[in-house]
């Protein structure tokens, strides 16, 4: 019986280690519209897609509902307004939306939930972007995770209703 058990434990740990290796990761700081380091995300991703760990400060962020979003560019410098990182990764294909019949669109992420001491501790999934390969996050302009002032609706063009940008992160 012990033969039969010590391969079966060799194949079970083969698959967990392939499988951790086919994960992804990338790490960056959060910024606001000031440029100061209000938190930080981690994106783990596979062919699945990409998990977003979203850990912000108190003071980060207003309380309540935020829109979050994929943007084009890993560009955060222009810090007024976040505009750098411009409209949503691959947005041509699809419309905005989660919700929205002829979306999503690869940058629409779920909203975000700022406590009441404006702190953020989420994880967000989409299964719409990637870290690599082709059309991904980290391509050679990298991209820019950012949320939004107010709540995205998941309908309306171009982003749902979400408001100005308030904070930003590099992707590369």
């Amino acid at each position: 019986m012990l033969r039969f058990v010590l391969p079966m434990i060799a194949v079970a740990l083969a698959a967990a280690s392939s499988s951790a290796a086919a994960q992804e990761v990338a790490e960056a700081p959060v910024i606001d519209n000031k440029g100061a380091a209000i938190g930080s995300i981690r994106l783990r991703g596979s062919g699945a897609g990409v998990v977003v760990r979203v850990s912000l400060k108190a003071g980060a962020l207003p309380p309540g509902w935020h829109g979050a979003h994929m943007h084009a560019v890993g560009d955060c410098s222009d810090t007024d307004k976040f505009m750098n990182s411009k409209a949503h990764v691959n947005h041509d294909a699809r419309k905005h939306g989660l919700l929205n019949a002829e979306g999503p669109d690869n940058g629409d992420l779920p909203n975000l939930y700022a406590a009441a001491d404006g702190s953020v501790n989420a994880e967000l999934f989409t299964p719409f972007a990637k870290l690599t390969g082709a059309n991904g996050l980290k391509d050679a302009d990298g991209s820019a995770f950012v949320i939004h002032a107010a709540e995205d609706d998941h309908t309306a063009q171009p982003i749902g209703n979400a408001g100005a940008r308030l904070a930003c992160a590099v992707i590369k």
